[in-house]
């Protein structure tokens, strides 16, 4: 995949050399979006809208931590969706992990996640958080028995993943309103980078087949299900819907 990367770390260009290889990443210094190693670490930039910033995985402080200190933990969404309750703590496959946000808040409140991403350069980005998260002396122990990533595509990889999960979790994305400017800075870099999940619809069955007990899609509120198959089951936050489908028992 061709991108652009710079190296701000200071150090030999040896670490970007290392990453590109890692993650079959090309240098385009023409391209709009920007991978760059900085000191404190790596980040995704639209270079055309450079106001919005770089974005990067952090598990260990910022938005994340606040989240996990002061955010609801098994009260969340996410967390319901997947049935978190009294001691069961169901072991999830997040099958388009994206940024990492909703695998961490299960990881956080108990659940072990395996984290499927296809997109090298997000892939890469999950990477980076994960071993500083790992690193961490507070979140790092339980982190790294809780949190993992493959990265492939789930399309074919839900057909391959041993041991089944209890539930398969899908956040695919789904074009934004236009007339939300409002649209986050972030999600605006994230979807310069990988575009709408075209495929995503293809993504359920396989899931459903997966999953020992529950598929959980998250979808905006205005859009309509996955795959147009309705399903009378949800969990409903202003703005999102958390829609839940049966998985297929052993």
């Amino acid at each position: 995949m061709k991108i652009c990367l710079l190296n701000e770390s200071g150090a030999s260009d040896g670490a970007l050399s290392v990453l590109a290889a890692r993650w079959g990443l090309e240098h385009d210094a023409d391209n709009l979006m920007a991978l760059a190693l900085t000191p404190e670490h790596l980040e995704l930039r639209k270079r055309d809208e450079p106001k919005l910033g770089g974005i990067f995985v952090d598990f260990v402080g910022g938005a994340m931590a606040h989240r996990r200190k002061f955010g609801g933990g098994r009260g969340e969404a996410v967390a319901k969706a997947v049935g978190v309750k009294g001691s069961y703590l169901p072991d999830v496959v997040d099958a388009t992990a994206g940024l990492g946000r909703d695998a961490f808040v299960l990881a956080s409140v108990g659940c072990r996640v395996r984290m499927l991403e296809r997109n090298p350069v997000v892939a890469a980005l999950l990477d980076d958080g994960l071993a500083r998260g790992y690193a961490d002396p507070e979140i790092g122990p339980w982190l790294q028995d809780r949190l993992q990533l493959i990265h492939a595509s789930s399309l074919t990889a839900l057909t391959d993943i041993t041991p089944r999960p209890q539930v398969v979790y899908l956040d695919p994305m789904f074009p934004h309103k236009q007339k939300s400017a409002l649209v986050k800075k972030e999600m605006r870099v994230f979807q310069s980078l990988v575009g709408p999940d075209l495929d995503a619809d293809g993504l359920l069955e396989p899931a459903r087949q997966l999953a020992l007990k529950r598929v959980v899609v998250k979808r905006p509120d205005y859009a309509p299900p996955l795959a147009d198959v309705a399903t009378t089951n949800a969990v409903t936050t202003k703005g999102h819907r958390f829609d839940i489908y049966a998985g297929t028992p052993e």
